[in-house]
């Protein structure tokens, strides 16, 4: 598949962006050699080839699970000027 500076063109405007000649031009030879790829990709044989999540074979190390943040209620409460049942009491901003 070819991008034509004509598509480009057309992009350009239902894009709304101002592209001169020049920049069409450099534009229509980078499209071309990013389309002439895909095609290459495209036409490679991969029915036998196992799909995986990474090129390497590596895996994530994890952490333990543990608790890092413990209930600050107690602290963060008396800090409101108003609260009940330890709620945040907050002025309505819908009417």
């Amino acid at each position: 598949m070819t991008i034509s500076k004509k598509d480009i063109e057309k992009i350009a405007y239902l894009a709304r962006i101002n592209i001169s000649q020049g920049e069409a031009e450099k534009l229509e030879k980078k499209l071309d050699g990013i389309m002439s790829l895909i095609d290459k990709m495209q036409s490679i044989d991969t029915d036998n080839i196992q799909p995986m999540s990474h090129a390497l074979d590596i895996s994530q190390p994890l952490r333990k699970d543990e608790v890092t943040d413990y209930d600050l209620r107690k602290k963060i409460l008396p800090l409101a000027p108003e609260t009940e049942e330890s709620l945040f009491i907050v002025p309505q901003v819908i009417e």
